[in-house]
């Protein structure tokens, strides 16, 4: 066959392929049922945590309906939640009615179907749970993002002197006997916490009243929040009475976010002198100053670091070598200096934090409650949804699907590399919105995305300047990985 042949093949197919893309999809029924009320709900939460697990729970239903897009309850429910029935959006395209404010509403959805009570964070509704039409949406949101900006300059050097205590202690846990370990997630929890109080206030909460002990009052005051999500190994019977059926009784944690708010309070006066001026009361954004921070950034750290080592550990060494000759490089080449620019131009450093994001994303259920009537398309097929309706993401399933991402399910750490890898950003959607898009006080995206994928780089950046490889065992923990640094191969050369 000759080439103009084949080229003309290839154009017809294309032009085919094209046609039946812009073709309508087919309407069809959601399937799937939310069965007997209560006792239905009960099996799907079962399954959910115990018999199935998270991803076969949705598994399972893909292949019984033949459909990405389905009815099910989600967990909590009784007695927690006093509507568990939702539409399941498993695959990219139909995933994305849930960034679409115009269409659903978020209004008290970010952990589901059930609330915590506003006694955790002082009675306000805080602006995770605000709906982008509620006034006070805006001024919060704002409030965040002019703290971000003023606080740029200060995030490299703060993030490098108090990570470098980490490695230090990880280096010295090693070094204490032979086959000695390193529990990652537990020195990442005590850093992490004094990093973000520095970096966003300037002031280490270790040099406060706090002491050490802000980590385990943070951590405390989230479980008590985020506990109906969870399961931990415990007798299923003792988890299903004290964990998903019941709320735990906010005056548990009252004392540890009473200590909190005292070190916010007093270390956030500029910000809340913003706040002010943006029409705020310091009291509100001070609540709000502390969810953003421990719920939302200390939360999303506990996850996301361990998150990076995990897919590293797991990868071939050979990534390892070309991480650490494009940071050392780079970094030579700016004078030893780690800037911002400099990061900038690290592209296989960004590729790894993105694809990190992409297969283990910080918060991976989305929810949404249709504002009116619509219709939903995933691949396949068109949905009605009715006015209020929830939607349900499980985002996992959306950042990995098959149809957008070529080997969807596995850790490609140069995915994200070049022309056709910066096209696939718009399908990373860790952020609450596509990674192509900015945060803006109309949308629920992140006010914190880019600051969240600096500091990814940044932990990358710190640890292979000074290691050329490692090992570690991984596992779970609660809502992500556990890693335990079980070797350090010291850096042996600077480029």
């Amino acid at each position: 066959m000759s080439s103009s042949s084949c080229k003309i093949m290839i154009q017809a197919v294309a032009a085919g392929a094209a046609q039946e893309s812009s073709l309508p999809l087919p309407v069809k029924e959601i399937p799937g049922s939310y069965g007997i009320p209560f006792l239905s709900s009960i099996r799907d939460r079962l399954d959910f945590y115990y018999f199935q697990g998270q991803d076969d729970f949705f598994k399972t239903r893909i292949e019984k309906y033949s459909s990405t897009v389905f009815r099910v309850n989600m967990p909590p429910g009784p007695f927690m939640a006093h509507d568990p029935r939702v539409i399941a959006v498993l695959d990219a395209k139909s995933f994305d009615v849930l960034f679409d404010v115009s269409k659903v509403e978020k209004r008290n959805v970010l952990c589901g179907t059930y609330m915590p009570s506003t006694s955790f964070t002082g009675g306000y509704r805080v602006c995770a749970y605000l709906d982008p039409s509620e006034p006070t949406h805006a001024k919060i949101k704002q409030l965040l993002v002019t703290l971000l900006a003023s606080r740029k300059f200060y995030v490299i050097p703060s993030f490098r002197s108090i990570y470098s205590s980490l490695f230090q202690t990880m280096e010295s846990q090693l070094a204490a006997s032979l086959g000695a370990k390193s529990d990652f997630n537990k020195l990442n929890d005590e850093t992490a916490f004094d990093f973000l109080g520095d970096a966003f206030f300037g002031v280490s909460p270790s040099s406060t009243n706090l002491g050490t002990n802000g980590p385990s009052k943070a951590t405390k005051w989230l479980f008590f929040q985020l506990c109906p999500l969870m399961t931990l190994g415990l007798p299923k019977i003792l988890e299903e009475l004290f964990l998903h059926t019941f709320p735990l009784p906010p005056f548990l944690a009252k004392s540890d976010y009473k200590a909190l708010y005292a070190y916010f309070s007093s270390s956030t006066a500029p910000v809340l002198d913003t706040a002010e001026k943006l029409g705020l009361s310091r009291e509100e954004a001070c609540h709000n100053l502390l969810f953003a921070t421990i719920f939302n950034s200390y939360g999303g750290f506990k996850v996301l670091f361990p998150g990076i080592l995990k897919w590293l550990a797991l990868a071939d060494p050979n990534l390892h070598s070309q991480l650490a000759k494009e940071i050392r490089s780079v970094v030579q080449a700016e004078g030893g200096k780690v800037t911002l620019a400099a990061i900038e131009k690290m592209e296989l450093t960004k590729s790894v934090v993105y694809e990190a994001l992409r297969m283990d994303p910080p918060v991976k259920f989305q929810y949404g409650k249709a504002k009116h009537d619509l219709v939903i398309e995933s691949h396949d097929a068109a949905y009605k949804v009715s006015k209020g309706e929830m939607i349900f993401g499980y985002q996992p399933f959306a950042t990995k699907d098959t149809r957008v991402f070529e080997n969807g399910d596995k850790f490609v750490g140069d995915r994200f590399v070049g022309e056709q890898g910066k096209k696939l950003l718009k399908h990373v959607l860790w952020s609450n919105g596509h990674e192509t898009e900015s945060p803006t006080v109309e949308n629920k995206q992140c006010a914190g995305k880019d600051f969240v994928v600096l500091i990814g780089r940044l932990l990358l950046v710190e640890f292979f300047l000074r290691y050329d490889t490692f090992t570690a065992e991984v596992g779970t923990l609660l809502l992500g990985a556990q890693v335990t640094i079980t070797s350090l191969t010291k850096a042996t050369s600077f480029i």
